[in-house]
């Protein structure tokens, strides 16, 4: 299974672009998605942009990883 984040575009240099994920800054490529602008969402794998979405996909995509943090993170102290 393959598991893809979403991430904001900050910053894009050429073929490349630094994205924020969840607070954390990484540079992705974006050769699958050159025509990307800033402050647009992707959906990263892999240390690439593999497609575009739409702000409400990835706002909603984001507070599914924070659940899914928050109750691993729960799991772990209870031990």
């Amino acid at each position: 299974m393959c598991v893809g984040v979403p991430a904001q575009i900050v910053e894009i240099d050429g073929y490349a672009a630094i994205v924020d994920c969840m607070g954390t800054r990484m540079k992705v490529g974006i050769i699958f998605v050159p025509e990307v602008a800033l402050g647009e969402f992707v959906i990263v794998h892999a240390g690439q942009a593999m497609s575009i979405i739409d702000r409400q996909a990835a706002e909603e995509s984001l507070e599914e990883w924070r659940r899914i943090m928050h109750e691993r993170d729960a799991e772990g102290s209870s031990r």
